[in-house]
This record gives structure tokens, C-alpha cells and sequence, in this order.
């Protein structure tokens, strides 16, 4: 019963599951409430365009890959239960859940307890909705979540146009796992896809998939927004701008790869950033056009200061020692020019916390020189582990990955480096 799988909804994703894993070798059953894209299915005809897929569809068909007409028999056949129904925009944006959820109600009309089935959302869903709506609703229904079923979101990172080659060939699988022998059993249909494997919380598994997808709009809007300053300026060939972007080192190469600007972390620092933007802002301004994109970018560095401090500050009292570890602005560089650490310190001096050191393996000399605060400074990491009772970390050097075993202090890692 382990090689057999449920897709329920055999839309762009589901179908391509469904594909999928029959490709590898697992029976699967497929079943949809849409007749007529069913009856194009069964007759060997893929209901939307993907490249290579039909062939593949009419290999499998009635072969590893069942449809059929009736959801008893597909779950009562199956031990992993895929949903890949529609989760449309609802009113007010929000995504409309009710197809999910009565794709499950009728679901849970044929799981008999006892069965261990596996029920895994691969919907694309807000996060919080497996552990927030679905689990409950299971429970609900009568089912307890780990010990009669197990439960688990799965999210999907498929191309329209690719879609074949990133289910075959992913780039990583994850699993949202409300338990960990519901992530166990996931884990095994999956390894014989030689990708890399991560099991995470059901909220993770979920805020993955809008990481990626809103990362894509908001570098579309990005470059909108862009090009309409470049129109608004005049005498820019907005084609080659963007071509010569493109040629940049740091979206291919190492060390510095965009995958370390995709990053949170305490703001963006150093002499370029801060002032370049503010500067096309404020061109773009002066010719009339408003740039909703980079004003934005420029109050979330100002904001995401004060969420950190005040983050911090609900857990260190004005009497503790704190130790600020990192005063320039990123990792092997002495430049301490809008460092993210000029901020804290001033803003925790402000509100009442007098014992700070710091320590920084370049940049110290330069932040003394340049920033005249009533501050110490250790003159390397062993002395202000020893005196400060809560670290924060602002820059993300190598030396403080080190710090990641001591029990007996408060760690703030605002560079999500440990």
C-alpha cells in the first residue's frame, strides 16, 4: 500500500503530480469533480500546455496512472492522499479555502482509523492554514492529527513550461510535517528523486512558497517601476540598461551571489545603498513620478531597526550587560558608513541601557573614530563573551558562528547566521 498514491485535482499541479509520480514508478490514482477535463485526460489529452507531457501522459495512463471515477476507491486503495484543488483569490484577497476543505470532507468520508493515512496539501495555501483550518477541521471530523492520520503540506515550485523538468529534476523537495513519522513516510516516496530533502514546520513549509512567488512579483514590479523612472528621466535605452544589469557577477558567482542580498538581516548599510536610492528617489520624485517601490524600500530599512530593538529590548532588562558583536556594515570589511550598529547602540542608550560593548574583528578603530558613544570594546570575542550577558549579533563574521553552543547567555542572531 505504500507505493500507492491519491491526487485529487489533476489541474496544472496535479496532474503534473500525478505524472510525476507514476513516472517513478508508484501507482496513482487520479480523480477530479471536472468531468470534462477527466474525459480529456482519459482520452490521452493533456488539458492545458506543457511541453512533452502528453507524451508521457499517454505513456502512464491506465497503467501507473489511474483515473477513476470513484474517490472511495482511490483512497481506500492509497496511502498518501495529495490535494491539488484550486485555492482561488477570495473576497478581499484573501485565498479561498472552500474547495480545499471539502476535497478533504469527502476525503475523510472513506479513512477508517487504524489506516494511518496520509493527507498532504500541495495547494498552495497562506501560512498558518494547515495548522490554523485543516487540522482542526480534520479533528473536527473525528480524527486525531499524528495518530489517526497523518497531515503535512508539500508546496510545489512548478514553471508553466517547465513544469515537467522541475517536478522529475527538483531543486529541493519540502515537507511542511505536522509530525515526524508523517515527514518519515513523505521522505521515502520522495528519495528516489536524488533531490535534496527538508522537513520543516507546516508554517515554514507553507511561507516558502510565498517567499519564492512574492520575491518574483515584487523583482517584476521592481523593474517596472524602473523602467517608468527611466522613461520619466528620458535618454535611457531601458533595454540595454537591463541587459547590462543582467551581466553582474553576483547573480551567478561566489562569494558575493544574490542569494546573500535574499536575505533578512538588520537593514542595508555602507556608502552605496542608503544613498542611491534615495538619490533616484528623489530624481524620480522631481520629475513628477512617484516611486512606490523604493519609498517603500527605504522605510523598511527604517523600520525593520525599530522592530529589532524593541524585539530585543522585551527581553533585556536596563541593568544586564549587553554585547553588540559587529560594528561595520557587513562581514570582511572595516566600512562603517550607516552600519545598522550606530543605530542600536544610540537607540538602546536612549532607552536607558548604559552597558554595552562591543567588539569587531577590522572595524573597531573606525567606529571609535567616527562615532564618539559612551561605549567599551573588547578586544576579541573571549572578553565580551565573558563580561555581557546578552550578545546581539549585527554582522554576520565567520569568528561569531562559534557562539552557537554557549547555554548561559541570550543570543540575539539578527543575522540568522547560527
Amino acid at each position: 500500500m505504500i507505493n500507492k498514491i491519491t491526487v485529487m485535482g489533476l489541474g496544472f499541479v496535479g496532474l503534473t503530480t500525478a505524472l510525476g509520480f507514476s513516472e517513478k514508478g508508484y501507482k496513482v490514482y487520479g480523480y477530479d469533480i471536472n468531468c470534462e477535463k477527466v474525459e480529456k485526460i482519459k482520452n490521452g489529452i493533456l488539458p492545458f500546455y506543457e511541453k512533452s507531457m502528453e507524451e508521457i501522459l499517454k505513456k502512464n495512463i491506465n497503467n501507473n496512472f489511474l483515473l477513476v471515477d470513484s474517490l472511495k476507491e482511490a483512497v481506500e486503495n492509497s496511502k498518501f492522499i495529495f490535494f491539488c484543488v484550486g485555492t482561488p483569490c477570495g473576497e478581499g484577497g484573501k485565498a479561498e479555502l472552500t474547495y480545499l476543505i471539502n476535497a478533504i470532507k469527502e476525503t475523510l468520508k472513506y479513512v477508517k482509523k487504524g489506516q494511518y493515512k496520509i493527507l498532504i496539501i500541495k495547494s498552495t495555501v497562506p501560512p498558518s492554514t494547515t495548522k490554523n483550518r485543516v487540522k482542526p477541521f480534520i479533528e473536527e471530523c473525528g480524527f486525531i492529527v499524528g495518530e489517526d492520520v497523518g497531515l503535512a503540506n508539500n508546496p510545489e515550485f512548478l514553471r508553466e513550461g517547465c513544469a515537467w523538468d522541475d517536478f522529475i529534476n527538483p531543486d529541493r523537495i519540502v515537507i511542511g510535517q505536522s509530525d515526524e513519522n508523517t515527514g518519515r513516510y513523505i521522505e521515502e516516496i520522495y528519495k528516489c528523486f536524488n533531490a535534496p530533502i527538508y522537513k520543516v514546520s507546516l508554517n515554514t513549509g507553507e511561507f516558502v512558497k510565498y517567499l519564492s512567488n512574492t520575491l518574483l512579483s515584487t523583482m517584476i514590479s521592481f523593474s517596472n517601476e524602473m523602467s517608468m523612472i527611466a522613461c520619466e528621466v528620458g535618454d535611457i535605452n531601458i533595454k540595454e540598461a537591463f541587459k547590462l544589469l543582467h551581466i553582474d557577477k553576483r547573480w551567478f558567482g561566489e562569494p558575493a551571489k544574490m542569494s546573500t542580498y535574499v536575505y533578512p538581516g538588520c537593514g542595508f548599510g555602507g556608502y552605496c545603498l542608503p544613498k542611491d536610492t534615495q538619490a533616484i528617489y528623489s530624481l524620480s520624485k522631481g520629475n513628477g513620478f512617484e516611486a512606490k517601490i523604493l519609498r517603500s524600500v527605504l522605510d523598511v530599512n527604517n523600520d525593520i531597526k525599530y522592530y529589532l530593538v524593541n524585539k530585543v529590548l522585551k527581553e533585556v532588562k536596563s541593568s544586564e550587560y549587553i554585547g553588540i558583536l559587529g560594528l561595520s556594515f557587513k562581514p570582511n570589511s572595516d566600512d562603517i558608513r550607516e552600519t545598522p550598529a550606530k543605530f542600536f547602540i544610540e537607540e538602546l542608550i536612549k532607552r536607558g541601557h548604559y552597558n554595552i560593548i562591543a567588539y569587531d574583528p577590522l572595524a573597531i578603530d573606525n567606529f571609535k573614530k567616527s562615532y564618539d558613544l559612551p561605549i567599551k570594546y573588547a578586544k576579541d570575542l573571549e572578553e565580551i563573551m565573558n563580561k555581557a550577558e546578552n550578545i546581539i549579533i549585527l554582522t554576520a563574521w565567520n569568528e561569531f558562528k562559534n557562539i552557537s553552543n554557549i547555554e548561559d547567555k541570550k543570543i540575539f542572531d539578527l543575522r540568522y547566521m547560527l
